[in-house]
């Protein structure tokens, strides 16, 4: 029987037991923990290095009331690098590709920065949903227009973080059942077929943290009009 090409992204089962937690936990268990030595490894020395430069670029545009949210972003950042480059692991499963996690973490955080703002300063918020000089007649129709494209950002960003890497799988896995189908027929071009598939791989793999870095940037874009 033929299988579809969307189970991979089902949520997998095992007696009975959804193994979406497992998924979910297993990037923290790969990270190392901060040593209680004076001088740290090279593993250690490497992931200060990324959190720091990370860091520094991420808030750099950002007022110093945000900059209590670095930790929060950079946990966030490698939670999705680490599960989105674990998903391209043979007999592995991508969390990420559901949507209804993607919205989980994507609703809270944009509402959380939509709360910051009309709180510690509304006029400034309000002020985005009409641009200075629009005339009469269509104030109505852009104060629609911009409270529309305001609660549409978390959906986009679910969305986007979604659809990159469902159609990255499917395109692999398309490229991958192809060149296992002409290996018997036309040995050539399934070698072909398969170079193309290790260099999209290559290119999923930079998808995965690229992705996970727009998220994080997008966020960070939004709670900057908030601060």
């Amino acid at each position: 029987m033929t299988l579809s090409f969307f189970d991979q992204f089902i949520s997998p089962v095992f007696l009975g037991i959804p193994l979406m937690g497992i998924a979910i936990a297993l990037p923290w268990v790969l990270l190392p923990a901060a040593a209680t030595r004076w001088l740290s490894n090279r593993m250690l020395a490497l992931q200060g290095w990324f959190m720091n430069r990370f860091i520094s670029q991420l808030l750099l545009p950002l007022n110093p009331a945000g900059h209590k949210w670095a930790v929060l972003f950079t946990s966030l950042m490698i939670f999705l690098i680490t599960i989105n480059m674990l998903g391209l692991l043979p007999y592995t499963f991508t969390p990420t590709t559901q949507l209804s996690l993607n919205m989980g973490f994507a609703v809270p955080l944009w509402l959380a920065t939509v709360i910051i703002g009309m709180r510690n300063q509304p006029t400034h918020s309000l002020a985005h949903l009409l641009p200075e000089g629009t005339p009469t007649l269509l104030i109505p129709v852009l104060i629609i227009i911009e409270t529309i494209s305001l609660f549409i950002r978390p959906l986009a960003l679910g969305v986007r973080l979604t659809a990159n890497l469902t159609a990255g799988h499917l395109l692999i896995q398309l490229i991958a059942t192809a060149a296992f189908a002409l290996l018997p027929v036309m040995p050539t071009i399934a070698i072909s077929t398969g170079a193309l598939l290790f260099l999209l791989t290559l290119l999923e793999v930079a998808v995965a943290m690229i992705q996970a870095y727009v998220f994080v940037l997008l966020l960070s874009l939004y709670l900057q009009e908030n601060v």
